[in-house]
């Protein structure tokens, strides 16, 4: 298939090597995978966080290459198709808020896709997908007429749920930014803004991290659309709805940097504006007092000075030291300096 990505050379089955460990751990009981669904001759079969036990049963399930498996129990995949001539091993991210933590952090789903079975095996709980599957294990209508049009359509089902999932997060995102926008000029919430400013930047920073390389692969996706969907004809549209989604999904989160950008330069200026109202209010009180430190100096030193023995001496000093304090204020708010 001269058209479809390879990213990985199709190599020989280990089958020799499988054969001779069924032969040397004759006792062995294969694990039964937690979730599984059937109808129209597909299964879907669900596996959470596997496990080196999990991975076993699939070795013995199935012919998947060795480093397929190898990149299921693997940490910190990049978004990635391989095409074999019997199957499909897809690895894609998408965000998922963590009540614990509140922030975003990357779920990875890996997907073994066939004629006749879809593998899902998530590193995390993505809700959509667990939505998903409860739905069709609840619903026989629904589940039967999804399975009839192939395990193709059953992964756009999944993916598409996923991808759909993202818009509320980015509506929330959004809202945030709105509301910084109003709160930014208001003084008496300024430390909390700045530190809601750098969450939301993360948040941004961390969901354009995972949406940007899967947006690869599903182009890649769509050019392998037709080969495991049973009525292609009617259903072609459908992936090229997911990387119109995906395309979304990115416009969005370039206009919310840009836009978190300008918030946060718009708040470094507001503060370096009251910073320097604070500033020339201490200067110009600084100023104004200096004339009057320095008579309090001349008439407070230890050496005689004119009128020193006179008994309204020290009031005379007062109303001087007042009136120079009042012409200063005078002067210095018709400036505009106060």
């Amino acid at each position: 298939m001269p058209n479809l990505p390879m990213t990985r050379p199709t190599l020989p089955r280990p089958v020799r090597l499988r054969s001779t460990r069924a032969q040397a751990e004759p006792e062995a009981v294969p694990v039964v995978p937690r979730q599984v669904i059937t109808a129209a001759g597909l299964r879907w079969i669900s596996i959470e966080r596997p496990t080196q036990s999990d991975g076993e049963w699939l070795r013995e399930q199935f012919d998947f290459h060795a480093l397929d498996m190898e990149d299921v129990f693997s940490r910190n995949q990049r978004a990635k198709l391989d095409v074999y001539d019997d199957y499909l091993f897809l690895v894609i991210q998408f965000p998922v808020y963590e009540k614990v933590r509140r922030r975003l952090v990357s779920a990875e789903l890996d997907v073994f896709i066939g004629p006749d079975y879809l593998i899902t095996l998530p590193n995390l709980p993505i809700p959509p997908v667990e939505a998903l599957f409860e739905r069709f294990s609840e619903r026989d209508d629904l589940r039967e007429a999804a399975f009839a049009r192939g395990s193709g359509y059953l992964l756009y089902r999944i993916i598409d749920a996923c991808v759909d999932a993202s818009f509320p997060m980015l509506r929330k995102m959004g809202l945030k930014l709105d509301q910084l926008e109003d709160d930014i000029f208001e003084q008496e919430r300024s430390s909390e803004i700045v530190r809601e400013l750098n969450d939301l930047k993360q948040e941004i920073i961390a969901f354009r991290r995972i949406v940007r390389p899967q947006r690869t692969v599903f182009r890649d996706l769509e050019r392998t659309k037709s080969r495991y969907l049973h009525a292609e004809d009617e259903i072609e549209v459908y992936f090229d709805d997911i990387s119109d989604a995906a395309a979304r999904i990115w416009d969005i989160l370039e206009n919310y940097k840009e836009v978190i950008d300008a918030l946060e330069a718009t708040n470094e200026s507001v503060l370096s504006h009251r910073l320097n109202d604070s500033i020339r209010i201490l200067t110009g009180f600084s100023v104004m007092l200096l004339p009057l430190t320095l008579i309090a100096s001349i008439w407070g030193m230890n050496v005689p000075v004119p009128g020193a023995d006179a008994g309204l001496a020290f009031p005379a000093l007062l109303v001087l030291m007042a009136a120079l304090l009042g012409l200063f204020i005078i002067v210095f708010r018709k400036r505009g300096w106060l």
